[in-house]
């Protein structure tokens, strides 16, 4: 990632957290989609769709061959999401638990 930031380190956290509070006033996928439209390039946008359907297809017990046969998705990607989806912060576990729960 690029470092050219002038926020302090206070300044960035609340950026965050400010990106975060709009995210949360989405209501429904139009409204989601349109966000991210908005927010990504093409290409961001695509790396988050990948990762999202490697982090679905893992956690239905897919092998990396497997996950990469039906995505596409590289190798080195499943690898790191696996990481975080294991050790990672809890986000991709807790959105899973609850869009099951959802459905």
């Amino acid at each position: 990632m690029k470092d050219h930031r002038v926020l302090t380190e206070t300044e960035e956290l609340a950026a965050e957290d400010e990106l975060y509070r709009a995210i949360l006033t989405l209501r429904n996928v139009s409204e989601c989609r349109a966000f991210f439209q908005d927010l990504c390039t093409p290409a961001e946008l695509q790396a988050l769709k990948d990762r999202w359907a490697v982090v679905e297809r893992l956690s239905e017990g897919l092998s990396y061959r497997q996950v990469h046969d039906r995505t596409g998705v590289s190798l080195t990607t499943i690898s790191r999401v696996a990481r975080y989806l294991s050790r990672g912060a809890g986000g991709y576990p807790i959105a899973l638990n609850r869009l099951k729960k959802s459905s």
